[in-house]
């Protein structure tokens, strides 16, 4: 109901502000400009379900091979203390476990694109356990906290960026960005303990979030002692390396069962195509919906409003034109990339300012793009909290990239 809310409030924005700049400022070309933009945007929706449809039949073929060789039932078991109280609802030992486990590995990982498979086949299997079809489950409301915030230990993809506009160091992002999107995943998992009546105080509860919290503090210490070619070294190394690792477990364990692995990979890609056709409807709703309020100006209105407010109340307004950046984040992962590489071209890579965006972009997941994809790939439409307890997390993560960008670099 409040995504349903929140996708009327896009359009109706960018009418009245697209409007108001019709009669107030004279500009006539912005509504082509706005319809201009829903065809772009319907037709990236298609390109991205289209694109998503070889990675979502490799990996879900992956899977299926992983699932008849029993990995994915022992990934279950080997964090079945945790997941069990994160996900009560959700029988111990079910396949389900295993693929939430996948998933979140590869996010922290930086692996985008094998996370995204990994997710639609853990939704796809609590979705199995879902009574009423139509309706998030707490089981998948946890598992999309958990995508949304975004927790990724090897931000690859922004050091790229900062590489490619000419930053001095492009990995002296990579400690803001850890604490940053280690704070939002911590808080969101909290905040939804919290609301699902979990236990946070439960001895294992506080044993693995304890240790989460020690290995990143590990990570952060390992890191800020290498130069910054090791970083783009060993991050991307191990990264792939475990990621291969893992697809090579899923085939010697197969050998071992005997299982067939051909016809298992591909009765487990044709689910990957037939999920990559069943979320294009779900994502040509929300991107068109962003793409006409970023084409109306009412992105530029929130921007101007709170430089304006920063202005009033004395504050230090240095990191507010990264603001669009956090505005964006939750809309449009590529449209919040975009914002970024704009500020890096226009100020430098190494100016403050670009610095609080890619802390930002690292802080957590594109929240829009996942409840539209992961929720219409099951046909959920009653998403129930999912919405304000995600953006909490963006929230969250956005605040914590600023802070942690002036620490580190004001």
């Amino acid at each position: 109901m409040v995504l349903n809310y929140i996708w009327i409030a896009f359009f109706l924005v960018a009418f009245l502000v697209a409007a108001g700049k019709s009669l107030f400022e004279g500009d006539i070309e912005i509504w082509s400009r706005i319809m201009g933009s829903s065809f772009t945007s319907a037709a990236n929706a298609f390109e991205i379900a289209l694109g998503l449809t070889g990675v979502l039949s490799l990996w879900m073929g992956l899977m299926k091979i992983g699932e008849r060789a029993g990995v994915i039932q022992m990934f279950g078991r080997l964090i079945s203390p945790l997941f069990s109280r994160l996900f009560p609802g959700i029988p111990k030992g079910h396949p389900a476990m295993g693929s939430i486990f996948m998933n979140v590995s590869a996010n922290m990982l930086g692996l985008d694109n094998a996370a995204t498979p990994l997710g639609l086949k853990a939704m796809q299997e609590m979705q199995e356990l879902n009574k009423r079809k139509d309706t998030a489950t707490d089981a998948m409301l946890m598992f999309l906290i958990l995508n949304a915030s975004g927790l990724c230990f090897i931000p690859i993809g922004i050091m790229m960026y900062r590489a490619q506009a000419g930053a001095a160091n492009p990995t002296d992002v990579f400690l803001p960005i850890l604490l940053a999107t280690f704070i939002s995943t911590f808080v969101g998992i909290v905040a939804m303990c919290l609301k699902q009546g979990i236990r946070l105080w439960d001895k294992v509860m506080v044993a693995w979030l304890g240790g989460l919290a020690a290995v990143v503090s590990g990570i952060v210490w390992v890191f800020s002692s290498m130069s910054k070619e090791d970083v783009e070294l060993y991050s991307g190394f191990i990264a792939n390396f475990m990621l291969f690792g893992v697809i090579m477990l899923f085939i010697c364990s197969g050998l071992r069962r005997k299982v067939n692995m051909y016809d298992a990979f591909i009765e487990g890609a044709k689910e990957g195509f037939r999920t990559a056709v069943m979320i294009i409807p779900y994502l040509v709703a929300i991107l068109v919906a962003i793409g006409m309020f970023r084409a109306s100006g009412a992105m530029d209105v929130i921007t101007d409003v709170m430089m304006s407010c920063a202005g009033f109340i004395g504050m230090d307004a240095d990191w507010i034109e990264a603001l669009p950046t956090a505005i964006m984040k939750p809309l449009s992962g590529s449209g919040s990339r975009g914002l970024m590489v704009d500020l890096m071209n226009l100020h430098g890579a190494d100016a403050f300012v670009s610095r609080v965006s890619a802390a930002i972009q690292g802080s957590t997941d594109t929240t829009f793009y996942i409840l539209a994809v992961y929720f219409g790939s099951v046909g959920v439409v009653k998403t129930r909290y999912a919405v304000p307890y995600a953006l909490l997390a963006d929230v969250v993560g956005s605040v914590s990239g600023i802070v942690a960008a002036y620490i580190f670099f004001h």
